[in-house]
Formats: C-alpha cells, sequence, structure tokens
C-alpha cells in the first residue's frame, strides 16, 4: 500500500461528487499552498531563496493577493523576488555597456547604424531569455505538480490493488481534459503495457460518456432558453455551463455567482 500521506487525500476526493477528483485534489493543495507561503515560509530562508528565484504565476499572485491574508508576507516576497530580478537585468545592461539611466547607453556616434543594430538585437535577445526564464517560474505550480505527480501514481496504483476504488474511479463523472492528459502520461510513467492496455481502455471509456453527458446537459441549458421549454424541468443542466468549462479547461475558481 501506498503511503496513507497519499492514499487518504485521493480516497477521499474521489467520494466527493464533482467534474474530476484531480481538480479537488488541485484546489485543496492550492489552498494549503497559499496558507503555506504566507505563514511558514516566510522564516524559512530555503523557501525564501526559492520564492526569490521563482517568483509566482499570474494566476497564484491573484490567488494569493485576493486571500488578503498576510499583506505583509506578501510584501517581503515580492520585495526581495523584485531585488534579484532588478539585479538580474541590471547585470544583463552591464554587459553590453548600458547605462542605469535612460537614453545614455554608450554607443560609439560613428556606428550609429549597423553595429547599433546589432548590438540592440544581441541585447533584446538576452532580455528576453531573461524574462522568459522569469516569467515561466512559480513556486507554487512546483509545489503542486510534484504532489499532483504523486497523486497519480497512487491513483494507478490503487486502481490496480484495491477493488473498492476501481469502482469509486469508473463510477466517477470522468476528468477535466487538463487532469486527462495528466492520467495519460503517468500511464507512461508509471504502468507496463500490460498494465496500460487494461487501464486505457477503461479510462478513455469513462472520459468519452461523461464528455457526452455534460454535453448534452450543456445542449439542454440551451434549449431551455426556447419558449417552447420554459416549463420544462432544468434536470442537471442548471449549472452546466461552468461544469463544462471546467470539465474543457481544468480547475479554476469561479465567483459566487456563477
Amino acid at each position: 500500500m501506498k503511503e496513507k500521506i497519499y492514499t487518504i487525500p485521493v480516497t477521499d476526493a474521489f467520494r466527493e461528487p464533482s467534474e474530476c477528483a484531480l481538480c479537488v485534489l488541485e484546489k485543496k493543495l492550492e489552498d494549503e499552498a497559499c496558507e503555506y507561503y504566507l505563514g511558514p515560509s516566510l522564516m524559512e530562508p530555503e523557501h525564501r531563496i526559492e520564492t526569490n528565484e521563482k517568483g509566482f504565476c499570474n494566476k497564484h499572485f491573484e490567488l494569493l493577493y485576493n486571500r488578503q491574508e498576510n499583506r505583509l508576507g506578501m510584501g517581503l516576497i515580492i520585495d526581495t523576488h523584485m531585488q534579484k530580478l532588478n539585479k538580474e537585468i541590471e547585470s544583463i545592461g552591464r554587459n553590453h555597456n548600458i547605462s542605469q539611466n535612460p537614453g545614455t547607453a554608450s554607443v560609439s556616434l560613428k556606428n550609429i547604424f549597423a553595429p547599433r543594430k546589432k548590438q540592440s538585437s544581441t541585447l533584446a535577445c538576452d532580455i528576453l531569455s531573461k524574462i522568459s526564464q522569469i516569467i515561466s517560474k512559480c513556486s507554487m505550480c512546483d509545489k503542486i505538480n510534484y504532489t499532483m505527480d504523486r497523486y497519480i501514481d497512487v491513483i494507478l496504483y490503487l486502481w490496480f490493488k484495491e477493488k473498492d476504488f476501481r469502482e469509486a474511479f469508473n463510477s466517477s463523472k470522468g476528468f477535466c481534459l487538463p487532469h486527462f492528459k495528466l492520467l495519460l502520461e503517468g500511464t507512461q510513467k508509471y504502468l507496463n503495457a500490460k498494465q496500460s492496455d487494461e487501464f486505457v481502455p477503461s479510462l478513455l471509456s469513462l472520459q468519452l460518456s461523461n464528455l457526452k453527458r455534460i454535453q448534452e446537459e450543456v445542449n439542454w441549458f440551451t434549449l431551455k432558453f426556447d419558449y417552447r421549454n420554459n416549463d420544462a424541468p432544468w434536470g442537471n443542466s442548471k449549472d452546466a455551463i461552468p461544469r463544462s468549462i471546467q470539465k474543457l479547461a481544468g480547475f479554476m475558481r469561479f465567483s459566487k455567482n456563477s
């Protein structure tokens, strides 16, 4: 049996009614990560080094800020992250003999055309490379992705080893497309060919039936706007729009009015 630290959240997630049990796990991980980065990690040097290096992606900066739980902590994280970022970009400028004062790049007047164009092109490439590195990193994404990979391993293990779990898995509503992809990638990483030949067709059948189900629910949602269907029951279609978006795009935090 896999470690209980991973099996318990997995089995609990598959007990919850949802369009994707892995979205349930991801939400829980995000909530825990927010509490961690705005709390204990602020006092742990190794984690401050990590957040200084990586910062957070657009989604997770927004999530951390919107919690409004520790504005000082958020400020400290951003302050030291930007100090590091500024030094790295300034270093690129110095390597190209660019002054920090706007409009004072040290370019010789006699080389004002072709050499300047060549220098600017190289400078732009170096800056673009550095910015691409910065915005591709996120401390929270890395933390969540690591644990989600462990969950995939556990899910595949339990599917083959635990009858009750297999039944819960096979009776679920399938998965969002990003987590469906994650499961398929997991089969290549954690299953042998025989296991994959057993699991993948079952997974595909589950996914297709639930994609068809939710498409039909969205279809009925649209038909309810026809006056001829005013008195017809909504069935499961009243919230079909947010559920179908989640099915297509993955876990997201809709507003309370959706």
